[in-house]
């Protein structure tokens, strides 16, 4: 689960780049709204599924509330989701 976990994340991390840096300017500068609800429906099942795994795994390891609150705040911030990987979720 936690390989799973590290994988969504990197993937919720580019979605959330790919939303910001790709599909907004399309969507205001050349107006080309598709990709940016494409993207935006990816990026938000990723955050959902980012979300229920980080409380399933602060639960199975009994990670804490500071841990797990490290981890929500880095499903908000961008790049952050990389940070996360590197310094919490390798082995």
């Amino acid at each position: 689960m936690l390989r799973t976990f590290r994988y969504t994340a990197i993937l919720e991390g580019i979605s959330y780049l790919a939303l910001f840096a790709i599909s907004m300017p399309l969507k205001y500068l050349a107006e080309l709204g598709e990709p940016n609800k494409y993207i935006g429906y990816a990026h938000g099942f990723l955050f959902i599924v980012y979300i229920v795994l980080a409380v399933l795994l602060t639960k199975k390891y009994q990670w804490g509330l500071k841990r797990f609150g490290v981890l929500f705040l880095a499903s908000l911030l961008p790049f952050a989701t990389f940070y996360i990987d590197k310094k919490y979720l390798r082995d």
